[in-house]
């Protein structure tokens, strides 16, 4: 055979031959998104569903507009950039469902489809879609609707014509300016059982324990950053509480009250914008949850959760280099 041969022979190679290289780590373990997020969806049921029960009819359609929505933007934001559609992984409802349960029941539409394209486009997609987005877009997205609509974001104002059979104030609230007086109004078992006010997701606490308590023992979070989150949220507030007892809430008060157990469960462990070795996880759990109560006590908002949240992600890529010790030793 001639070297003119050889040469087109060399040449045709790479149509007939494919080099295909994959990112560590080379084994899976046989889960998928579109499972893993059905399964985040479902744990967050019982607290969803406990919303709509409260806060009635317009809970739901601020939830339903809120997964719609960010499916919508997905779709169009993918079909505009020439993106393999993505729609189908449930990730855009998972964001939608988790930013819909953290809203007052009386949002307005516009303001909810202003939030899920803020999640779904401005804080994740313009990232270049999922696994690539810095921030927790459920947390962005609520922050930035706190700071352009305050009002519309407060649960006092927002539900001021709803009739509760206990206490119709935002605990957090009613904390900040009345200290441990207004507390006392409140009981923990009520708080626990959903007997607030707050978003529509948010106020059942036995809900989102049962999902977040589902979600670790399927393994699809650790256990690590909720233990370490609440873990930072008691701490925090028991010494602010036994520097002031008149004036600051006590640990319990604070792990019950708020975005706390969804932020705790839902918010912190996403993959994406949470760390994934022991250590880095223990301290990024414990710093969101001590700049959460901060931002509670002397802080200008009533609930800074979301603001936490970002400020762990801002950190995330520092802690994720402290890493275990290699094995083996250097001859």
């Amino acid at each position: 055979m001639n070297w003119r041969a050889c040469a087109g022979r060399r040449a045709r190679m790479p149509d007939s031959q494919k080099l295909v290289v994959s990112f560590a780590p080379f084994w899976h373990n046989g889960s998928r998104i579109p499972e893993r997020n059905r399964q985040i969806m479902l744990a967050a049921l019982p607290a969803a569903l406990f919303g709509v029960y409260r806060f009635g009819i317009p809970a739901l359609g601020v939830l339903a507009l809120a997964m719609s929505s960010a499916v919508l933007w997905e779709l169009a934001f993918t079909r505009v950039a020439k993106r393999p559609v993505s729609v189908g992984d449930g990730s855009a409802a998972v964001i939608g469902l988790l930013f819909g349960m953290m809203l007052p029941a009386t949002l307005p539409w516009w303001a909810v489809i202003t939030g899920t394209f803020i999640a779904v486009v401005v804080a994740r997609q313009i990232y270049g879609g999922i696994g690539a987005n810095p921030f927790n877009p459920v947390s962005v997205a609520v922050a930035i609707l706190m700071l352009a609509w305050k009002s519309r974001m407060d649960f006092d104002v927002a539900l001021v014509n709803y009739i509760f059979d206990f206490p119709a104030v935002f605990p957090l609230s009613a904390a900040k300016a009345f200290g441990s007086d207004a507390v006392k109004s409140f009981s923990l078992l009520d708080l626990f059982l959903g007997r607030q006010t707050g978003g529509i997701g948010a106020v059942f606490g036995a809900g989102l324990v049962l999902g977040g308590a589902y979600l670790i023992l399927r393994g699809i979070i650790r256990w690590e950053i909720p233990v370490s989150f609440l873990a930072g949220v008691a701490a925090t507030a028991a010494v602010f509480h036994a520097a002031d007892p008149a004036r600051f809430a006590s640990p319990a008060f604070h792990l019950l009250t708020g975005f706390t157990l969804i932020g705790a469960f839902f918010l912190a462990t996403e993959d994406a914008t949470s760390p994934v070795n022991l250590v880095p996880m223990l301290i990024y759990g414990a710093v969101v949850g001590s700049v959460a109560v901060f931002i509670r006590n002397i802080g200008f908002f009533a609930e800074g959760l979301v603001f936490a949240v970002l400020v762990g992600n801002l950190i995330q890529p520092l802690l994720d280099k402290i890493r275990p010790k290699a094995l083996g030793k250097v001859e």
